[in-house]
């Protein structure tokens, strides 16, 4: 097996078996991001791929999950994802689920035919970062999208029929803007409807755009507590049918769980608890492991 680099994954795909068929992520320009700047972004041969798959093989006796990494495999031309797609049927027949991550613009330059063709042929959940819902944030953040093309994207890949676990990360308007992150990021993912939701809270990297701004004072970071008042906001204008919602990353200052709509009010009472005066939050060292 040829890893290049750092390799991420969900925390869901703890267990996955990680082949990298792409290098890095094709945009890169997320201001809070680090985790692919180190590598110039191409797509891998897919002989290379289809290599590691047999060695893979070779290696392993049951796989039940893999995730193809890294940044954006969707990216990757539908036919050469079809390719890597029957492979991974062939040689691991036992394999229960196939995952990926996706951006939104490759998602919107796939037809709902092609995603359903993926689909079918055993890509049963993707991952997609929206981060915000605010087109003020998503530009200040350099995520190269706008709300309206992350709600096209999500309900893209649910129409499709693969499931889909949409990412947003509280924290990311700082002081200034965090109400309107709160209910358009409710808004959007509303609108989409994913399967999954999962909240992080922002984390700053050393050598990011965004850690220049906060040095330079030009954004400031919630405490704690703003942090959960955020998060009471989001959740409250969530309108989501049957979708399970988790906020236990590492990054996370309280962990909460549940599923939408029925588990709203539970959630809400767990935050107002963490909003009391003696509640003692994760120590900010420990939201790095």
């Amino acid at each position: 097996m040829r890893y290049e680099g750092a390799v991420y994954r969900p925390p869901s795909e703890a267990r996955s078996l990680i082949i990298q068929v792409t290098i890095g992520c094709s945009h890169n320009k997320c201001t809070f991001c680090s985790m692919y700047k180190e590598k110039n972004f191409r797509v891998r041969k897919l002989d290379e791929i289809i290599e590691d798959l047999k060695e893979m093989r070779e290696y392993y006796k049951n796989v039940r999950r893999i995730f193809l990494a890294d940044g954006n495999a969707l990216v990757l031309k539908t036919e050469d994802l079809k390719s890597i797609l029957i492979n991974i049927k062939n040689l691991f027949p036992e394999c229960e689920r196939i995952g990926i991550y996706s951006a939104p613009k490759d998602i919107i330059r796939k037809s709902v035919e092609e995603l359903k063709e993926l689909h079918e042929l055993g890509l049963d959940i993707a991952y997609l970062g929206v981060e915000s819902g605010n087109d003020d944030v998503l530009i200040d953040t350099r995520k190269g999208v706008t709300s309206e093309q992350m709600i096209e994207a999500g309900q893209k890949m649910v129409k499709a029929g693969i499931k889909l676990s949409v990412m947003i990360i509280s924290g990311l308007g700082g002081k200034e803007k965090w109400k309107q992150h709160a209910l358009d990021s409710a808004r959007v993912v509303s609108a989409i409807n994913p399967h999954y939701v999962a909240l992080l809270t922002l984390l700053i990297n050393k050598n990011t755009e965004m850690s220049d701004k906060i040095e330079k004072g030009e954004m400031k970071l919630l405490s704690p507590k703003e942090t959960m008042l955020e998060t009471k906001l989001f959740i409250e204008n969530l309108e989501l049918k049957n979708c399970v919602f988790r906020s236990n990353h590492a990054s996370n200052y309280v962990v909460l769980g549940g599923v939408l709509p029925q588990d709203k009010n539970l959630l809400l009472e767990q935050i107002d608890e963490s909003l009391k005066e003696d509640f003692d939050y994760k120590d900010e060292f420990l939201r790095r492991f």
